[in-house]
């Protein structure tokens, strides 16, 4: 083993940075379902790669400009989570259940992609792809800044809604004891359509930045569901801003893996520090 210069280390780091912060922007709309709904919904992953695709079709067809498609996507999916939502609320779904269910929705959407689409590989290409600067010695692409900005003001944004806002309040209300909530006049249906839809449309956003910075192709929706998981697990279920630092923890640790090591080592990090995290934190890790 050589350790890397200090230059690809520090490059090795900002990348993970990045990455990360996709890891916690996909790992925000699950982790909300999750601990808030109760609902492990899988289904996320397949829409986070089928609003990819449809940015990309976007700008294959209408030459549109990626950002824009962030005005398009977001509030379509968040009609579709609504939906999704509705049908499950009139079924006694269980978090199993609900894994069972959604892994089929996900296969559904994959199916749909690959329909449509093909299993070949699609890259979204903009004029975003060319553009880069420097900071120092190090690389700073363009795409994945903006998915960084993008992971942190979201996070922060749905951080000070669920702690100062009466909306926020009521969804931690009905999370911790529903029928006391009920009680004292929290609507949890209307809550729960509003969640989903939600959630569903933060899938939308971190699709648009995946199609900006990876090539896509419908095999990898469940590459992603191991790593996003640790996030979520490390992060804390319903936490706002715990996916995201979980991500880049997570996302600068596999890099700096690859750097040192070697790249087939790097998914055994997210694992490691899950296994590690559930050993030491059992009572935080399931709650």
């Amino acid at each position: 083993m050589t350790l890397p210069s200090f230059n690809l280390l520090a490059q090795s780091i900002l990348s993970g940075i990045f990455i990360g912060s996709l890891y916690g922007l996909i790992g925000l709309g699950l982790g909300l379902t999750w601990g808030l709904l109760r609902q492990i919904n899988l289904s996320h992953f397949g829409l986070v790669f089928l609003a990819g695709y449809i940015s990309y079709q976007m700008g294959a067809s209408w030459q549109l400009d990626p950002l824009l498609a962030l005005l398009i996507v977001p509030p379509l999916f968040f009609a579709v989570g609504v939906g999704m939502q509705w049908l499950l609320s009139r079924f006694a779904i269980t978090p199993f259940n609900s894994l069972l269910v959604t892994f089929g929705i996900t296969v559904v959407i994959e199916s749909a992609i690959q329909g449509i689409w093909t299993a070949d590989y699609r890259r979204l290409e903009s004029h975003y792809n060319q553009m880069k600067f420097t900071l120092g010695s190090l690389y700073v692409p363009v795409p994945e800044l903006l998915t960084l900005m993008l992971s942190a003001g979201i996070a922060i944004a749905v951080w000070a809604g669920m702690r100062y806002t009466d909306l926020g309040k009521a969804l931690r209300a009905m999370a911790e004891d529903g029928p006391i909530a009920a009680a004292f006049g929290v609507n949890a249906r209307a809550l729960s359509l509003y969640l989903a839809g939600a959630s569903a449309a933060l899938a939308g956003v971190a699709g648009v930045c995946l199609a900006l910075m990876f090539t896509l192709a419908p095999s990898q929706i469940f590459a992603w569901v191991g790593v996003v998981f640790a996030a979520v697990m490390l992060g804390g279920l319903g936490s706002a801003l715990g996916p995201l630092v979980a991500g880049v923890i997570i996302g600068v640790s596999e890099a700096v893996t690859m750097a040192v090591a070697s790249p087939s080592w790097a998914p055994i990090v997210s694992f490691s520090l899950l296994i590690v995290m559930l050993l030491f934190r059992p009572a935080k890790a399931g709650a």
